[in-house]
């Protein structure tokens, strides 16, 4: 495998400093976005010379756009990009304020848009790279006390779809990584928790919020492992464009997409009523 050049945001903890660490173990050389100079200085200790920290906010445009530009000049061509940043949101529907919901929007949809935005012209001139982002199970499946989150990767989910068949014919491989629970701390300092407010939803939610608390730290997916599957997949002719990773995200998305599938065959002839019987007037 030829040495590269990768980007991914968020890189001071969780799965974004997995990626980054099977990266430069594999040889290749990445820059990492972080928050605070604390983390920066931390994440370029890792290996002198190969890991490479900027500090970046994914929600101001021109930041992104002015990152992407600099490490372009300065550390060189990008072969590889990964929209790693954002969070969690848990809280039901109803109890999500809109405030959060949008900013759950700003970073895990825009804050990715922007970072791919800024790499592809780049990479098309070029005629060759790998852009890929994080998205979930959540991207695939849904489950309560999760409407703003599912929805924000299920959103990020169908712009890297269309993106891909976009970019496919400069040479471009478009990747969505949709990892299910994985041993870091998204699921407890990281998350983001609306307050109760309807004591309605205390016997469905109440349950989920404290299992997924139990459950924060013991999660069955290894961060490392992970790596190495997305490096894995930039060695080769042709990546996914989905990369589910863990058994519990393969099981839960396949139920979700059955469903959905059954959902279709129960009501297909419903669905073929809606036509002008006479056809498409061309």
């Amino acid at each position: 495998m030829h040495k590269q050049n990768w980007l991914i945001t968020g890189v001071s903890t969780g799965l974004g400093r997995a990626f980054a660490e099977a990266a430069l173990a594999a040889g290749h050389t990445v820059v990492g976005t972080v928050r605070s100079e604390e983390n920066l200085r931390a994440f370029e200790e890792l290996e002198p010379g190969n890991a490479h920290g900027r500090l970046l906010d994914v929600t101001d445009d021109d930041a992104v756009f002015g990152v992407v530009a600099e490490v372009e000049r300065n550390v060189g061509p990008l072969d590889v990009v990964v929209a790693n940043a954002g969070y969690g949101l848990e809280g039901t529907f109803e109890e999500t304020p809109l405030a959060e919901v949008r900013r759950q929007f700003e970073v895990n949809v825009f804050g990715a848009v922007a970072t791919l935005q800024a790499a592809l012209p780049h990479m098309r001139r070029r005629r060759r790279g790998h852009l890929m982002a994080v998205t979930s199970m959540g991207g695939l499946m849904a489950v309560p006390g999760m409407s703003a989150y599912c929805g924000s990767k299920f959103a990020l989910e169908g712009i890297l779809e269309a993106l891909g068949k976009e970019v496919a014919q400069f040479g471009i491989h478009v990747t969505a990584i949709e990892p299910g629970s994985f041993r870091t701390d998204w699921a407890g300092r990281s998350m983001t928790r609306a307050a109760r407010t309807v004591d309605d939803y205390d016997e469905l939610f109440t349950p989920i919020r404290e299992a997924r608390q139990k459950a924060s730290g013991n999660q069955l997916g290894n961060p490392a492992k992970a790596g190495e599957a997305l490096v894995h997949i930039t060695s080769v002719e042709q990546p996914p464009t989905h990369l589910v990773l863990g058994s519990d995200a393969l099981r839960l998305v396949t139920a979700a997409r059955a469903a959905v599938d059954e959902d279709i065959r129960a009501w297909e002839a419903l669905s073929r009523t809606t036509d002008f019987a006479e056809g498409a007037q061309l």
